[in-house]
């Protein structure tokens, strides 16, 4: 049976990697998210890159950056981190480039996976019925916030693991996917009021983005699978 994995850190991504794996990134607040947005108003291609330099020579290309750190939308950008920054009249038919503190980091960690697809609440049913019809291991990647763990992408994978599992084809061995199963059991009836004694959430609240977080955790608004084209570097829909 295929295997359930949860990485609760980009930086342990290589004590997960298996071979026949799909990677699923997971940055609920709010890259995944906003990434799922951009491909339902239509946008063509999304391009993840990890630093600011690379997005700005990017920008000098004709392309349109989306650059966030640490909550705050970067001077240069013409996007920041919000789903709600991307509209069909801004992204509709257009390639952006991607770069955040957390979500696109882990990205560059899963390069290595057989697949790297895109997941959120936003388009957990797309993504469960991908995982379901591949036949392979799944690799659960929290982005977490500065390489630490963070509640709310943990509680995705609690999300998704239960999905997968109640479909007989997978089984859980991992001890960060049990974690992330409980987690989700105890939380999933009352999650608004639970995430938000979490520390990105308060992060989120300081820097006036708490608005957004509704829509975060909202299942299927963006139904869609951006999955990445390894040659290209470059998400793309299935």
């Amino acid at each position: 049976m295929q295997q359930i994995l949860t990485c609760f850190s980009p930086v342990l991504f290589p004590h997960y990697l298996t071979e026949n794996s799909i990677a699923v990134i997971i940055d609920v607040f709010r890259a995944t998210t906003s990434i799922c947005t951009a491909f339902q108003n239509g946008a063509a291609s999304v391009r993840t890159v990890a630093s600011t330099t690379e997005a700005m020579d990017w920008q000098a290309k004709g392309r349109l950056v989306a650059a966030e750190r640490n909550t705050q939308k970067c001077d240069f950008a013409d996007f920041g981190n919000s789903p709600f920054d991307f509209t069909a009249e801004k992204v509709s038919g257009k390639e952006i480039v991607f770069t955040t503190t957390n979500g696109t980091r882990a990205v560059e960690a899963a390069f290595e996976s057989d697949e790297i697809v895109i997941g959120a609440f936003s388009n957990i049913s797309q993504l469960t019925e991908y995982c379901l019809s591949k036949k392979k291991n799944i690799i659960m990647v929290c982005s977490g916030w500065n390489n630490r763990f963070c509640h709310e992408d943990t509680l995705f994978a609690g999300a998704l693991a239960e999905r997968l599992m109640a479909e007989g084809d997978f089984e859980v061995s991992c001890d960060a996917s049990m974690a992330a199963i409980d987690l989700w059991k105890i939380t999933k009836t009352d999650l608004k009021n639970y995430i938000s004694k979490s520390e990105h959430y308060k992060r989120l609240q300081k820097n006036g983005h708490d608005h957004e977080v509704d829509y975060c955790l909202t299942d299927d608004l963006a139904p869609v699978l951006p999955i990445m084209n390894k040659e290209k570097k470059i998400f793309t829909l299935k």
